[in-house]
């Protein structure tokens, strides 16, 4: 049943690379549970959860500095409302399309289920480049943005967040613009500013709960992150926190990096250091060689994209936290990372792992957890802002840092139960999408065919 399914979704959609490969993966994980549950056939729940429930797209005109009128692209995928209104990211960036939306927003579909509050997926953005443009391009175009999609978001119907290329600056300029369109002050967006509707712990969110998951994973084999070496990669928020809380508890990070390359301090990169690559990148937004300016006890190595691997990838290392971009560990890498003993890798970016380097892993028994458990610390610390913002209150900063600990406990041990109970024991890959398909599908089967 699943493959036949499988077959006709794809043939529907040809040439959605992204969307395939998530599909697929998602089919064939949960296979279990399909086996378990012949109904589903009947109740076309491949086909519908597969479908999104809508999807916008809009032109988006604004002007340059010069005066030059510019048009843009912009897009919502309103993938699946059955556990809670839409809920996911927006992202600007020349390689946004329909394919790498539909990727994403069917993943968080799964992620935001995975969190147990009530959330549906959905993911959105444009093909706008913010790079090189000046603030007041920026705000134009976000405006220009928001004014497509104002009509279609609402903190009962869909709540964005967000993303690659959106952050303070952007959500800033979209939610004024949205308050005076709708003549409203709501929590519609996440990823405030705390002076005006936003939560503590918000941007460290995604960074943190991914090490509280690694933490997790450690503890099934007895170990900590304390005196373990790190690669992370990226340089941007998630990454920024990944070091920082790998750092907090004893971890030691050896790499970040940029689309110019990255830089290797074998010394280790400290608080200090640390401090300094939030300030060249957040602030000055400088690359990432500056670093060796400063400490000329470090290695930059330059992108290479004739490669077929990565050559941060090929540093000994027990921890591997790739935060940088879809696809950046590919078989070769896999291979290099398990020759240099790994024994660890949790995705911080959306999907940073090859099919291939993901089945490494898994056949060689490294502890994996993909990027729907251990980066759901993001959407989670969204969704305690909406709370907040229901509630006309903000939480301290300790107590939505306790409550991102306990939600990426209660997702690491969703994810390990549905493992083993569906025959896996320990492979997080089939324990998460198990765990959150389960939710969802129950959800859909109560509302019945809509």
């Amino acid at each position: 049943m699943s493959d036949t399914s499988l077959k006709q979704i794809l043939a529907r959609d040809p040439g959605e690379r992204e969307f395939h490969q998530a599909v697929q993966e998602i089919i064939e994980t949960v296979k279990p549970v399909l086996d378990r549950h012949p109904e589903y056939h009947r109740f076309g729940i491949l086909e519908r959860i597969t479908e999104p429930e809508r999807l916008i797209m809009f032109r988006v005109p604004w002007v340059d500095d010069e005066g030059q009128v510019r048009v843009n692209r912009g897009y919502r995928v309103e993938m699946n409302s059955a556990i809670g209104p839409f809920k996911g990211g927006l992202r600007f960036h020349p390689s946004v399309n329909i394919s790498i939306l539909k990727f994403l927003a069917f993943e968080q579909v799964f992620k935001n289920a995975l969190t147990t509050m009530p959330m549906g997926g959905a993911q959105g953005g444009s093909d706008f480049d913010p790079k090189g443009k000046s603030d007041e391009e920026v705000m134009r175009f976000c405006q220009s943005f928001m004014a497509g999609l104002s009509h279609h978001i609402g903190q009962d119907t869909d709540i964005p967040d967000g993303g690659l290329g959106v952050g303070a600056r952007e959500i800033g300029y979209l939610f004024g613009t949205y308050k005076k369109q709708r003549n409203e002050f709501s929590g519609v967006l996440t990823g405030k500013g705390l002076g005006w509707g936003g939560s503590y712990i918000r941007p460290e969110a995604t960074g943190y709960g991914i090490v509280y998951f690694a933490k997790e994973m450690l503890a099934t084999r007895n170990e900590t992150l304390k005196g373990k070496t790190c690669l992370v990669s990226g340089s941007g928020n998630v990454a920024q926190h990944t070091a920082e809380k790998t750092i907090d508890l004893g971890g030691k990070v050896l790499t970040q990096s940029d689309s110019s390359g990255y830089i290797f301090d074998p010394e280790g990169i400290d608080k200090e250091k640390l401090s300094f690559v939030k300030r060249l990148k957040n602030i000055k937004r400088g690359r990432i060689s500056e670093y060796i300016d400063k400490y000329s006890g470090a290695i930059f190595t330059e992108a290479d994209r004739t490669l077929d691997y990565n050559p941060l990838w090929n540093h000994k290392a027990e921890c591997a936290f790739p935060c940088a971009f879809e696809g950046e560990i590919r078989e070769k890498d896999a291979h290099n990372l398990i020759n240099n003993d790994i024994k660890l890798v949790c995705e911080g970016a959306d999907r940073p792992l090859s099919s291939e380097a993901v089945r490494i892993f898994l056949d060689n028994k490294i502890l994996y957890a993909p990027g729907k458990a251990a980066n759901a610390g993001g959407v989670a610390v969204s969704g305690l802002e909406m709370a907040q913002n229901r509630m006309l209150l903000n939480w301290s900063a300790e107590e939505v840092d306790q409550r991102l600990k306990t939600i990426m406990k209660n997702i690491h041990r969703a994810s390990l139960d549905a493992a083993a109970d569906h025959g896996e024991p320990g492979n997080y890959l089939v324990g998460a999408n198990i765990a959150g398909f389960i939710r969802v599908v129950n959800a859909m089967l109560d509302q019945g065919v809509v």
